[in-house]
């Protein structure tokens, strides 16, 4: 199964007897699914259609349909707007009366806006169900290389996400070798300062210092967060490969991933640590900003 991108774009033309169009349809990563529509006025049956196809088809993303039809010229036909003409050309007569001024062309007349419209010749209702079956069907084929275009950018993404994965499981191995050779440091840490501070050790209690590297050592132990983030890869790895919508899936474990670091670099007690947790952030955002593009 390959992840799908939230991110597409696809665009076809068509034609049925005299009627040419085209559809497009693009998207961008959202929250949910956002479907917003551009058809025009008179085909309701097919908004209605292409909302239900798109809701059916896909899970997220904020996606943008647009339609544009024309039809051949002998399926329309001319109307003058008599009464606009009837008061143009009266007030026409009277102006160049009254100002001595020549009258105006009827083709000056004509060409002002909307005294001559164009209308389409009305269509029955067989025509128009037909009309819009082809309009339907040329859709299908358009949502269905829109969604060709969002399962490439899914591979795509997969195999940037497995390579990211791998690079924090890298780190996170380094971290833990790293960890066990903790107690040791600290307890030669501790020891320097006591050395440092006290000339002669004599009156120090063994046991003391003993129950005092303890204690530093749980402070810094950062096993827990290690399981935690080696159990958040293998989820991880599982969701890239499931069937599915797992954007949200994959965008919760990305704050899971930055909330383990975040404590680990808190109670880093060597530089080294506190270089790899570094690393690790800029590696869970780069992971996070691909995961925020995934259905």
């Amino acid at each position: 199964m390959t992840l799908s991108s939230m991110t597409g774009f696809a665009r076809n033309a068509g034609q049925w007897d005299k009627y040419h169009w085209t559809w497009e349809i693009k998207s961008v990563n959202g929250r949910s699914l956002d479907v917003r529509c551009r058809i025009p006025q008179g085909y309701d049956e097919v908004e209605q259609t292409v909302r239900k196809l798109i809701k059916d088809n896909i899970a997220r993303g904020s996606v943008n349909i647009s339609l544009q039809v024309n039809r051949d010229m002998d399926t329309m036909a001319f109307r003058v707007n008599q009464e606009m003409l009837d008061t143009l050309v009266e007030v026409a007569v009277e102006t160049s009366m009254r100002n001595h001024l020549p009258q105006p062309s009827l083709d000056a007349i004509m060409g002002v806006k909307d005294v001559v419209q164009y209308v389409e010749n009305a269509e029955d209702e067989d025509t128009i169900e037909a009309r819009d079956k082809a309009l339907i069907d040329s859709f299908q084929q358009t949502l269905s290389d829109f969604k060709a275009t969002r399962d490439a950018e899914g591979t795509a993404m997969q195999i940037v996400l497995s390579t990211q994965l791998d690079d924090i499981d890298r780190l996170v191995k380094e971290a833990d070798h790293l960890s066990q050779e903790l107690p040791a440091l600290i307890k030669q840490r501790y020891m320097e300062k006591v050395k440092a501070l006290l000339d002669d050790k004599a009156g120090v209690d063994p046991e003391r210092i003993a129950q005092e590297v303890v204690l530093l050592a749980t402070k810094a132990d950062v096993r827990e967060e290690l399981d935690r983030l080696q159990a958040h890869i293998s989820a991880a790895r599982k969701y890239i490969k499931a069937d599915g919508q797992i954007g949200r899936k994959l965008d919760f474990l990305t704050q899971e991933f930055n909330r383990e670091t975040n404590t680990l670099c808190s109670k880093a007690s060597d530089i080294r640590l506190t270089e790899i947790g570094l690393s690790l952030k800029t590696v869970i955002d780069q992971f996070r900003e691909q995961v925020q593009n995934i259905e």
